[in-house]
């Protein structure tokens, strides 16, 4: 059996056991790599490659950042920083046709900024905007589309723990590429509005104008949500002028964070144990994942699978631009049957190659296949943040959810298309970074 042949099976190995017996998956990855690296190898250095990942990964000063910021985020979800960012999208915004809807996407691309987690901003934001969008007689299609397809603007914009795990996997800078997610996660919250505009002229009667604010009222909301954008302020500025590391970055938001709800008193004990237990669980999911993401790329890198096919790839007579979009498909396929994370940790030790030997910009790419695999997690059959959003709506089925869904879809295309043909939206910045 060729080596080739033997990375197809285990590729097909691994998502069968993901599919039909539901392993987690960062488990199914390192049993797959395991056993199949034995096979191409031997079973020694099969548990010296296991032990060495294990030990190598465990002791990465690199994947501290990953507790910090999502504990970060954690202390600003326990602490009802999510209330606060709508009530200031909302007097600014509320009072104009589909109003209420815009200063939910606004208020989810905020507090997705500081939390990280699409699901996590999901779940918040249910449970304040929905009950707005009802109260305002907005249609169920309109309200449930916004808050799922605004939640997973969480991926995109930083700091988020998906482009953390990209930057380790690809060994790229993770403060270029929070930068780089900047201007696409701008573009595709845009894009999130216009759609909104869109229904709204389509169907007037689904997107009533709330009441008016004035401007004494749009002020003063203002200063709920300052703490806040100071502290994204803090962490992207210091990573800017080279003040702080990716993980001095995540200690200090994390610090701040404290300090902010302290001062709010919003901070309790026991809110403070819940965001420490929340991210101990989310931390050694995300751990796990990349320890068996990297066991599985050891088993693919001795089959040459990844080089065979950046080769293959790169003498093909078609125009690069053909190559990336066929990429981008598989990447919108695979995000709809299974995680975001787990997919783009399969796929980066094949994919990425290709990107880089066709001449693409590292930076661009990782970024890029971030917005395009949020489309996943809100298209069937997996759409983590369509079934939590549809679990939290009352009276609205789950299709109907879905529906709303493919209202905000063309915004994802949009913004896919114009980071295509304009890459310097997510370039320019990463490239100011001293």
């Amino acid at each position: 059996m060729s080596l080739a042949v033997t990375g197809i099976i285990g590729i097909l190995l691994l998502l069968a056991i993901l599919f039909l017996l539901g392993m987690p998956v960062g488990f199914a990855m390192g049993i797959v790599g395991f056993l199949g690296f034995c096979h191409v190898v031997s079973f020694s250095a099969g548990l010296n490659m296991v032990g060495g990942v294990v030990w190598d990964t465990f002791s990465k000063y690199g994947l501290t950042v990953i507790p910090l910021f999502i504990f970060m985020g954690q202390i600003a979800f326990h602490c009802g920083v999510n209330e606060k960012l709508y009530n200031a999208a909302y007097m600014w915004v509320g009072h104009i046709r589909g109003g209420i809807a815009m200063s939910t996407i606004m208020a989810c691309s905020a507090f997705s900024a500081i939390c990280g987690s699409n699901v996590a901003t999901a779940a918040t934001m249910s449970t304040v905007a929905l009950p707005q969008m009802k109260k305002y007689r907005y249609h169920p299609k309109l309200s449930t589309g916004a808050v799922a397809c605004g939640s997973t603007l969480g991926v995109v914009i930083p700091p988020s723990v998906v482009l953390i795990v990209i930057g380790l996997s690809t060994e790229q800078s993770i403060a270029k590429l929070f930068y780089g997610s900047v201007g696409a996660g701008a573009v595709l919250a845009l894009a999130m509005l216009g759609a909104v505009v869109l229904v709204c002229r389509r169907h007037p009667d689904w997107g009533p104008a709330g009441p008016s604010a004035g401007w004494r009222e749009r002020l003063a909301s203002l200063s709920g949500a300052l703490e806040m954008m100071v502290l994204f302020l803090l962490v992207m500025l210091g990573l800017y002028f080279g003040i702080f590391t990716p993980a001095e970055a995540g200690a200090a938001g994390s610090f701040l964070a404290v300090l902010i709800s302290l001062f709010q008193g919003t901070l309790t004990r026991r809110k403070f144990m819940a965001s420490v237990t929340d991210t101990l669980g989310i931390s050694c999911m995300v751990i796990t994942i990349v320890t068996g993401a990297v066991i599985f790329g050891r088993f693919l890198a001795v089959t040459r699978i990844p080089y065979d096919i950046a080769g293959w790839v790169v003498s093909l007579p078609v125009p690069k631009v053909v190559v990336m979009m066929i990429i981008f498909l598989i990447y919108i396929i695979g995000g709809a049957v299974m995680d975001a994370l787990a997919l783009l940790l399969i796929t980066i030790p094949i994919f990425f190659p290709v990107a880089v030997e066709l001449g693409y910009d590292p930076i661009w790419f990782g970024v890029t296949i971030t917005v395009v695999t949020t489309l996943g997690a809100v298209t069937p059959p997996v759409g983590a943040t369509t079934y939590v959003v549809a679990g939290m709506a009352e009276g609205v089925r789950l299709e109907e959810v879905f529906r709303g869904v493919a209202y905000f879809l063309p915004a994802y295309l949009i913004c896919i298309l114009l980071l295509m043909l304009v890459p310097e939206i997510v370039t320019v910045l990463p490239g100011l970074l001293r």
